[in-house]
């Protein structure tokens, strides 16, 4: 959850008994007591609600982070087919380094596994428009679904060291 997701919670929502942190105002000051009351095992003073939230909230940034990584990956891969005149070793690195930053949040957080498919057509879907602004071509140069496989995205490769 964010900050400007955090304030707009309205006061009425507030578990009670609350912590003596409240977690609208001082985000950093409540995890720390909602972290030491879960250590000393004083579950009853835990702030249950927005808790849950938030440990939800770190799942969901690690699907974010894959789609994110995958989304340039997908990017740069458009871009290389549709403009090959202008094709760059920066391209190709791009590529590689997103992919190696997509295989650590898998490798940290396995279970996304089953949520492949889905990180795949949330990239694809805005690589799509990256591609269109960052080319100057109409949107509909690039299929409305991914033309690429997984298995493509992630092991096609793509020379660093031409321009061809």
């Amino acid at each position: 959850m964010t900050a400007a997701t955090r304030k707009s919670k309205p006061a009425a929502a507030r578990p009670t008994p609350g912590p003596a942190t409240v977690y609208d105002d001082d985000f950093y000051g409540w995890a720390m007591e909602q972290a030491a009351a879960l250590r000393a095992g004083n579950l009853s003073t835990l702030d249950r609600e927005n808790l849950a939230e938030e440990i939800e909230s770190l799942g969901r940034s690690e699907l974010s982070s894959l789609v994110s990584a995958w989304r340039v990956v997908l990017l740069h891969m458009l871009k290389f087919d549709c403009q090959p005149e202008r094709r760059t070793r920066s391209w190709a690195l791009s590529i590689r380094d997103q992919r190696d930053q997509a295989a650590d949040v898998l490798a940290d957080s396995p279970g996304l596994k089953c949520r492949l498919d889905e990180a795949m057509a949330r990239a694809y879907r805005g690589a799509r428009l990256d591609a269109s602004r960052e080319t100057g071509l109409p949107l509909r140069t690039f299929p409305e679904t991914c033309p690429y496989t997984r298995d493509e995205m992630l092991t096609r490769d793509f020379p660093i060291d031409s321009n061809s």
